[in-house]
C-alpha cells in the first residue's frame, strides 16, 4: 500500500512539473509576446496588432495601434511577477502560455480591454471577451483597427508585389492611377492594397491619410 501510494505521489508531482510554466519577473516585448522569468513567452488565446502596425481608415484617420498596445501592456505589467501555465510551443520556439498577475489572467483582461484580439485560429477562450469589447467600443474597437491576422497579410502580399517606392513612416495608404486615368486610393486590408505597386514616376504616391488623399483628387477603392 505504501509502495502505491508513493508511486501515486511521484506521479503526480512529474505530471504538475510537466504541466507548471515560467515564472518571474515579466518584461513586455510587445501586445502579446513577454518574457518571464527569462523565458519568451506567447501569450495563450490572443492576437494583439504587430509593433509597427497602423490603424484606422473606413473614415478614421490612421494611427500607431500597435505602439499604443505595446506601451498600454507594459504600463500594466513590466517588471510585476507572472506564473504561467505552459501549453504549447510555436514554430519560433517561444513558449505559449496562459500567464497571470495578482491572479489576474493576462490575456483575458488585454482581450476585455480592447487591447488584443480573440485568437480563434487556436482558441476560443476569450471569444466572448472580444465581443463584449467591441459591443462597448473599448479600445482598439473605439477606433478604426484592422485585426493583426490581416495586417499580416496584406504585409506579405505587399512584399510580394515589391513595391517600387517604400511607404514613408506611418503613410501606408496607396495612390494609385489606373490605366484610363483614375486616381484611387487603397486603405490596409481592401482586396487590391497588396497587389498595388506606387511608382512615383507615374504621380503615383502615398498618404498619410484618408482626408489627405481625397482633398488631393483621389477616391477610395470600392474593394
Amino acid at each position: 500500500m505504501f509502495r502505491l501510494c508513493s508511486a501515486l505521489v511521484l506521479l503526480l508531482c512529474v505530471s504538475a512539473a510537466a504541466e507548471a510554466g515560467p515564472s518571474g519577473r515579466l518584461r513586455v516585448i510587445d501586445g502579446d509576446t513577454v518574457d518571464v522569468g527569462g523565458t519568451r513567452v506567447r501569450l495563450h488565446g490572443i492576437d494583439a496588432p504587430e509593433a509597427d502596425q497602423m490603424c484606422g481608415g473606413n473614415g478614421s484617420p490612421m494611427w500607431a495601434c500597435g505602439a499604443w498596445v505595446t506601451g498600454e501592456v507594459r504600463a500594466r505589467y513590466d517588471g510585476r511577477r507572472a506564473r504561467c501555465e505552459a501549453l504549447d510551443t510555436d514554430q519560433y520556439g517561444r513558449v505559449v502560455a496562459r500567464c497571470t498577475v495578482a491572479g489576474t489572467d493576462i490575456g483575458r483582461a488585454l482581450v476585455r480591454d480592447g487591447l488584443a484580439f480573440a485568437y480563434r485560429r487556436y482558441s476560443m477562450d476569450y471569444d466572448l471577451e472580444e465581443k463584449g469589447a467591441a459591443v462597448q467600443g473599448r479600445g482598439l474597437h473605439g477606433a478604426g483597427v484592422q485585426s493583426p491576422a490581416a495586417f499580416r497579410a496584406a504585409a506579405r502580399n505587399g512584399a510580394a508585389a515589391a513595391n517600387a517606392a517604400s511607404a514613408p513612416a506611418g503613410c501606408v495608404i496607396k495612390g494609385n492611377i489606373s490605366r484610363d486615368g483614375k486616381r484611387i486610393y487603397h486603405v490596409p486590408g481592401q482586396r487590391y492594397y497588396g497587389n498595388t505597386r506606387i511608382s512615383p514616376q507615374k504621380g503615383e504616391r502615398w498618404f498619410c491619410s484618408e482626408a489627405e488623399a481625397r482633398a488631393a483628387g483621389w477616391r477610395k477603392s470600392r474593394q
